[in-house]
């Protein structure tokens, strides 16, 4: 009986062939993640039957792909326009989808904020899409995101110097990007908080309990006492904040504060002069 058997190079096509196709699937199933949780649960509860337009035409979210430290993961949400009586953004709320408290903070802005640009520091606890969900001034919704691969952000052990974090507990700073502040144009400033915003699942590697979580709950800044940025904020803030906003002073010198308050309704302020030219 005769057998007749494929030819080599014939089977080594289908193979290569079929390679290239597992491949391609695996790289469009790396691309496209599921959006289970925001499909399943989480539009609904933050937005129920809002509508919402997703692009990239309203706000942009940075972030890393594959960040370097799950507790320390930089995200930046750009606007596509300035702030002007005729549109604005008024507030960006920030979206972990796979974080234990998916809602990581809303920001709000206002006409001194010049553009609705916001950069801060996150914890990203398992591989997730992290999404920038904007309200212009017409109640419109528009949402921008980004896929992060990390995990164990929210759960990171503390280190070694809680305790001297504790001591400098509420300190804060402000900086500018340049030497002195322009009047009329859009400066970018920068926060600085001291504080150990534990997320409540951080065990003490000497004690080895896990800490209560003990985070800053909402921030407030202000020029000469009108409001140019706040925010609202849950344990998905990294340790020590550190909020990048935008300033456009309409007068020369003035006054920078900063007002926050953590869940333990503890509060700190902070003034620092803004030189301006």
């Amino acid at each position: 009986m005769n057998r007749r058997f494929p030819d080599w190079k014939s089977c080594l096509q289908f193979c290569a062939a079929l390679a290239l196709m597992t491949a391609a699937g695996m790289a469009l199933a790396e691309e496209t993640p599921p959006e289970t949780a925001w499909q399943a649960s989480l539009k609904n509860r933050f937005f129920q039957d809002r509508p919402i337009t997703e692009g990239s035409d309203v706000i942009q979210i940075k972030a890393p792909y594959r960040a370097e430290d799950a507790a320390l993961v930089p995200l930046q949400v750009v606007a596509q326009f300035p702030q002007s009586s005729e549109r604005s953004i008024r507030s960006i709320m920030v979206i972990i989808d796979s974080n234990p408290v998916p809602w990581t903070g809303t920001f709000q802005f206002t006409p001194l904020s010049g553009r609705a640009d916001v950069a801060f520091r996150a914890r990203v606890n398992a591989y997730s899409w992290v999404r920038a969900i904007a309200e212009t001034s017409d109640g419109k919704l528009y949402m921008n995101k980004a896929f992060v691969k990390a995990s164990g952000g929210c759960s990171a052990p503390l280190g070694a110097d809680l305790e001297a974090a504790m001591a400098r507990l509420g300190k804060m700073k402000f900086k500018l990007d340049g030497t002195e502040a322009k009047t009329g144009a859009v400066n970018e400033v920068q926060l600085l908080i001291s504080h150990p915003n534990l997320s409540g699942m951080q065990m003490d590697q000497i004690t080895r309990m896990v800490k209560p979580a003990h985070f800053v709950k909402s921030v407030n800044v202000s020029y000469d006492g009108a409001a140019v940025f706040g925010a609202t904020t849950d344990i998905g803030i990294s340790a020590d904040p550190n909020f990048r906003f935008n300033l456009v002073p309409d007068h020369q010198g003035g006054e920078l504060k900063a007002e926050i308050t953590d869940n333990l309704d503890q509060h700190y302020s902070w003034k620092q002069p803004l030189n301006n030219p």
